[in-house]
């Protein structure tokens, strides 16, 4: 997005969307972690949410380290989300745990072919491998994933998340450019 709207606006943007993703996390009562890409920020937003740094070496890797650190420390239930996704709310991700209840992958799609959420109550490790991460294929290989392993999974509402100048423009975000 930087390199068509610029990185000022996109930083705007970017901090923006952070800013939502807090506003809609804030007030769920889940315990809540941020996984920080290179530093953990101990004078930010997220002040009161649990700090971590990923690990691996791509998306895949990094979601799946996630994941089971959290089930390793007990957790039954465990969603990531995208701070990507200004259509995201509180509802979505309470629904979201709910529906981990009854299945055992919940998943958020966006309109490109990624998702914005993942929720899973058991580690599945063959969900993280063999994708093309960030491309339209990541939603419908997940899906082809989980019934060729016969795992019960709910979907949540497609949802747009920002990734270009054209999602942007699309989006209630466009008074940035």
């Amino acid at each position: 997005m930087a390199a068509t709207i610029g990185e000022e606006k996109a930083l705007q943007v970017c901090k923006h969307l952070l800013q939502h993703t807090h506003t809609s996390t804030k007030d769920i009562s889940v315990t809540k972690f941020v996984y920080y890409a290179d530093y953990i920020n101990e004078d930010d937003i997220w002040n009161g949410f649990e700090k971590k740094l990923q690990q691996g070496n791509n998306l895949g890797q990094r979601m799946q380290i996630a994941f089971q650190e959290l089930f390793e420390a007990d957790f039954t239930k465990v969603c990531i989300i995208g701070s990507d996704c200004y259509e995201l709310n509180s509802n979505i991700i309470e629904r979201a745990f709910e529906k981990l209840n009854t299945a055992d992958i919940v998943i958020g799609p966006v309109t490109d072919g990624g998702y914005y959420l993942l929720g899973l109550n058991k580690l599945i490790p063959e969900l993280f491998i063999n994708k093309s991460w960030s491309t339209e294929t990541v939603f419908a290989d997940t899906i082809k994933d989980a019934t060729s392993l016969q795992i019960n999974f709910h979907q949540l509402p497609v949802l747009n998340d920002i990734d270009t100048e054209k999602d942007l423009r699309n989006s209630t975000l466009a008074f940035f450019i």
